[in-house]
């Protein structure tokens, strides 16, 4: 094997940048200890990837990584490295290299980066600002805030053309609409409002290939001197397409994220071919930037929203009974199928040599939310019936705490209480009426009350029915009776009945719903328990 040349690489790891030299090869790159390139990102593997020197070129080489390694923006296994290649880890934003590249200047804010532009020795010729925008590029993309790379870009391009002020406007993803994101004047001042802008101006740059630019609207074609323009006495207007320029599932390459707009009532100046370029150019790289920031708020708001699914999910798993309690006089048996969005159903059960008691609920909503207040509830719940309190006093109980607490949710609750001579006791808060199977047949109980948490000063009435040995009892949550097929239509109350009258247990009431919703995904938990009077 050749000697390994060494190399420069700049090492950017959110806002800490450090300097490598590359003199052996493979150069680990990951977060397991020991790595060349140690980088503590989430989204970075433990073994995520090496750069090896083969055949006089170095190459990027991605270990299976998790989450993936983007040369340049894109997602790669192998690819030969060239001086100046960005290449990131995890994210197509996130922590990077930058091959063959010395550090050359510290500090970290945006007003650095302005500073070139703000001053009469600033960058002159095109080579120099391009180097600059270059550097202004890496810099920005540590800062990574949408608000500081809008305020960078018009700060930048109202210093280049001398203009009096410029807005940014973003596409609103759920509408489509352009909405005003940062608006400045020359002086540095916030402007908040666009009523004033050419508006046919924005329609033109986004609807024509290229952007908008009219230098002096007095000698421009008629169609420039629209209302606004006159109006508001406006003699430049420049309106450039900030467009994306990913090519991913979930992004069109091509497509309008928003508009750089600039005008000036002053007289018009002149825009050399220099000044052009680098406009567009600036506009192109802070395109970019926004498009990865918004991506990297989408999968920063994905990877929330999975963490609090998690988090619902144990607290969930957490309320179940680990092992249900056998008796002599009856059988027990319960099944629990999440959706795939955590709601808030819970069961629980209490025996005694006397009695049997058993809850099901279902918290409104979705969530960690739903499930605190289940495992609240079903702790409270379950306290009362082991110190075996009236089953409407319990109802009440429940009732009065979650209306007093003005949580802005409520619960559906059915309590069952068996005891060993056959009688059942029970007390329907909003849920589906529970049924019996017998050898007469299936009967429902109608009985039903308020859902405990929806009104205030309710009262709660409990009812009872006596049992003959060998009836069943099923108690099921909403999530049974509304599970869907492909059709949108409802499992119902009716199938629910001939498939427990055809049953010989929960598992085959289960099968049914499943045969009935086909591939359908589930909308919400599905809970069920059964007493079997022996």
């Amino acid at each position: 094997m050749s000697d390994v040349p060494t190399t420069p690489v700049l090492v950017v790891d959110g806002s800490r940048e450090s300097q490598h030299e590359i003199n052996h090869t493979p150069y680990k790159v990951g977060r397991q200890p020991g790595s060349d390139i140690l980088l503590e990102d989430a989204f970075v593997s433990r073994k995520h990837a090496e750069i090896v020197y083969e055949d006089g070129a170095f190459f990027i080489v991605d270990k299976e990584s998790k989450w993936g390694t983007f040369l340049n923006g894109s997602p790669v296994k192998r690819h030969k490295l060239s001086n100046n290649d960005a290449v990131h880890f995890g994210k197509p934003d996130g922590p990077y290299i930058r091959f063959g590249v010395r550090s050359s200047h510290s500090g970290s804010t945006i007003r650095e980066l302005l500073a070139p532009l703000k001053t009469d020795a600033g960058p002159n010729t095109a080579i120099e600002r391009l180097t600059w925008l270059l550097e202004a590029n890496r810099k920005l993309n540590n800062e990574g805030a949408v608000d500081q790379i809008l305020r960078a870009l018009i700060e930048t391009t109202l210093n280049l053309t001398k203009v009096e002020r410029g807005y940014v406007m973003l596409r609103d993803q759920s509408t489509g609409r352009l909405t005003l994101s940062v608006g400045l004047d020359s002086k540095g001042n916030d402007l908040t409002d666009d009523s004033t802008i050419s508006h046919s101006a924005i329609k033109q740059a986004i609807s024509g290939a290229s952007e908008f630019i009219v230098t002096d609207t007095l000698s421009a074609e008629t169609g420039v001197r629209t209302d606004s323009v006159i109006a508001q006495n406006i003699r430049t207007v420049i309106c450039i397409p900030l467009r994306s320029r990913r090519n991913v599932a979930g992004f069109e390459r091509g497509e309008i994220l928003g508009v750089l707009y600039l005008d000036s009532r002053l007289n018009p100046g002149h825009l050399t071919k220099v000044d052009n370029d680098v406009l567009k150019m600036i506009a192109a790289e802070a395109a970019a930037l926004v498009d990865n920031a918004q991506l990297a708020i989408a999968e920063e708001n994905a990877r929330r929203a999975q963490e609090e699914l998690e988090i619902a999910s144990r607290i969930q798993q957490s309320l179940m009974p680990r092992q249900l309690p056998a008796t002599t006089y009856a059988k027990i048996s319960a099944r629990f199928v999440p959706c795939k969005e955590v709601g808030g159903d819970f069961y629980d059960v209490v025996a005694t040599e006397d009695h049997i008691d058993v809850v099901i609920a279902d918290v409104s909503g979705k969530g960690v939310a739903a499930a605190m207040l289940a495992q609240t509830l079903q702790g409270m719940v379950y306290a009362q019936m082991l110190s075996e309190q009236p089953l409407d006093a319990i109802a009440m109980m429940l009732n009065r705490f979650i209306c007093t607490k003005d949580v802005g949710k409520y619960a559906t609750m059915i309590i069952l209480r068996l005891s060993k001579d056959g009688w059942l006791e029970y007390i329907n808060c909003g849920q589906v009426h529970p049924l019996l199977r017998n050898a007469n047949g299936i009967m429902s109980l109608s009985d039903s009350n308020f859902p405990v948490g929806l009104l205030e000063d309710v009262a709660f009435k409990a009812h009872k029915v006596k049992l003959e040995p060998g009836t069943r009892v099923l108690a099921v949550t909403d999530g049974v009776t509304e599970a869907e097929d492909l059709r949108g239509d409802f499992f119902g109350t009716h199938r629910m009945e001939q498939a427990f009258a055809n049953s010989r247990n929960l598992d085959e009431i289960i099968g049914e719903i499943s045969c009935f919703c086909g591939t359908a995904a589930a909308t919400d938990d599905c809970t069920m328990v059964e007493l079997d009077l022996h």
